[in-house]
């Protein structure tokens, strides 16, 4: 195994993942460093979200393992999880409660602080001041999803991994979640997502890896 201080912060080795006794792929290998982004493409159904599962530590793979700074994320599951935040296809909204309360509640659920003045701060740099006390089932779709990329941003997290970011957004909404990205790699953050959609990351390091059919090591490319 490489030593915990060569290796890279998130790396894949030798990666098989089945469901339903169909494999959706093996000998996935891959390394993402700081300031870089891996965008995950491939059909419904190619194993994008089963994938991400696996990064998360929520899905154990068929073979091979998940290492975060040299280690087997189930070793070292504490301090891989205060480093890592997920944001899945569902908003994980809790439709009772307005947005302020969902933060909290996530920030519980997860273990993290909650600064209540640092929560409103980034709602309302979200656009959605005029939502603070509504409760989250009167928002729009596109509303609880600024619900949910704040509490991303409030994970204070070095590694985000996006399942379908954009889907359901508007142009104003995809640009958001696009400069947060931007963002986030500028100071040295690291990135996995999913999406359908084109997302502006021009000048930045951006690795694709190809589910599917490619989904082999050859189906691995990078771009910068």
């Amino acid at each position: 195994m490489t030593a915990p201080l060569l290796a890279p912060p998130l790396s894949v080795h030798d990666l098989a993942c089945e469901r339903s006794e169909r494999l959706l792929f093996k000998g996935l290998n891959f390394n993402l460093s700081q300031a870089q982004l891996l965008l995950v493409q491939g059909g419904n159904g190619q194993g994008k979200t089963s994938l991400l599962r696996l990064l998360t530590g929520l899905g154990r793979p068929d073979e091979g393992e998940v290492r975060w700074r040299g280690q087997p994320i189930a070793q070292c599951r504490n301090s891989y999880y205060r480093e890592m935040a997920y944001l899945a296809h569902a908003n994980g909204i809790k439709d009772e409660l307005n947005p302020v309360e969902n933060l909290r509640f996530h920030g519980a659920l997860h273990n993290r602080p909650f600064a209540h003045g640092q929560a409103v701060e980034t709602l309302q740099r979200l656009g959605l001041s005029r939502c603070l006390d509504m409760p989250c089932r009167a928002l729009s779709f596109g509303q609880r999803r600024r619900v949910a990329l704040t509490a991303l941003l409030l994970a204070g997290a070095s590694l985000w991994i996006l399942d379908e970011p954009l889907t359901g957004l508007d142009v104003h909404a995809v640009a958001l979640v696009e400069g947060l990205i931007r963002e986030h790699l500028n100071a040295g953050g690291m990135v996995v997502t999913t999406t359908h959609q084109m997302m502006n990351l021009d000048g930045f390091n951006v690795q694709r890896l190809l589910l599917g059919q490619a989904a082999t090591p050859h189906g691995f490319a990078a771009e910068s």
